[in-house]
């Protein structure tokens, strides 16, 4: 598998083809969330794209797979009015390959950030499929990373019978991050600008050539990689409310928390859409919200299928 499928949030006053942006301020459940999904066989986008976003434009990234997703993106176009985009990037040949889907994806979420995206694009904003957001996220485009080419959320260091399971406060990543957190990878914020100026792809690309040949490194790819590196291309640790899950974090701080992230807990092992339903109040109106659009999406004849399938595959959440 060479490519993989991302989506990118554009310009708000696009006049041709639909590129992304962010949600317009009108109301509805989905307001400030520019959450977007892209099947596996997208077509790849091509041209040049000289519009300059607005202040006022939030440009965000996600990926997930499946064309049922394609066309659940057309329908949330017309619900929800934001713009959206479809971006493949074929992968390198002289780059180490990864053939698991999952390692797959999480390579493509760090190591092509400043050749994904278009020039004009100031920053932009990564969102896991399976996170809830509870605020204006131009708030994280706002956040000050004090020269770092990006911001993410480390680990909280609760409850305390998760510690044998916080890897990062021993051996290796203890030595190695020092007095430096581990951070994780469900929400990060990009200044390409900065991050292109650093050369930091090209240094993430490096080091993921040299320790991917080992298959015993980079077990969580996506995070690993850039806190491996955390002292060659540095992390702007977001403050501990933009990021909250139960797996890791106090019940205490649930109240503040800016998005909530349904984290797999490796000691219960519960599903996530339970977990959803349990510790995020307004999941089920949510839920119930999407339920309707599905069966909209699934009825009407007149959204185009994609391009490469001739059926309809069933809808399979937060897998």
């Amino acid at each position: 598998m060479e490519k993989a499928s991302l989506l990118l949030s554009e310009t708000e006053n696009q006049q041709a083809t639909p590129t992304g942006s962010a949600p317009k301020q009108n109301g509805g459940i989905i307001d400030s969330i520019s959450k977007f999904f892209v099947p596996d066989d997208a077509p790849i986008i091509t041209g040049s794209n000289d519009t300059v976003p607005t202040t006022d434009t939030i440009n965000i990234f996600s990926i997930a797979s499946g064309h049922l997703y394609e066309r659940f993106g057309l329908r949330m176009v017309e619900r929800y009015e934001f713009e959206y985009e479809l971006v493949q990037y074929k992968w390198p040949r002289w780059l180490h390959g990864q053939t698991e889907k999952q390692r797959l994806i999480w390579a493509y979420k760090i190591l092509f950030l400043d050749v994904l995206f278009p020039l004009n694009i100031k920053k932009i904003i990564f969102v896991d499929a399976d996170q809830v957001v509870r605020t204006d996220m131009k708030e994280l485009l706002e956040e000050p990373l004090d020269g770092a080419p990006y911001g993410y959320n480390p680990f909280c260091d609760s409850p305390t019978d998760m510690y044998g399971f916080k890897f990062w406060k021993s051996g290796y990543w203890k030595n190695h991050l020092g007095k430096r957190r581990y951070h994780i990878s469900a929400l990060y914020v990009i200044d390409l600008q900065q991050f292109r100026l650093l050369a930091a792809g090209d240094r993430l690309r490096g080091q993921y050539q040299m320790l991917s040949q080992d298959p015993n490194s980079l077990s969580n790819l996506d995070q690993d990689l850039p806190n491996s590196m955390i002292h060659n291309v540095p992390i702007k640790s977001l403050p501990q409310d933009w990021l909250w899950c139960e797996t890791w974090c106090s019940m205490e701080t649930k109240s503040t928390a800016k998005t909530i992230d349904l984290c797999n807990n490796p000691m219960t092992k519960e599903p996530k859409l339970t977990s959803a339903v349990r510790i995020i109040d307004e999941w089920v109106d949510y839920d119930n919200e999407i339920k309707r659009l599905q069966k909209e999406t699934m009825t009407e004849t007149s959204l185009p299928t994609s391009p490469s399938s001739t059926h309809t595959p069933s809808h399979q959440e937060l897998q």
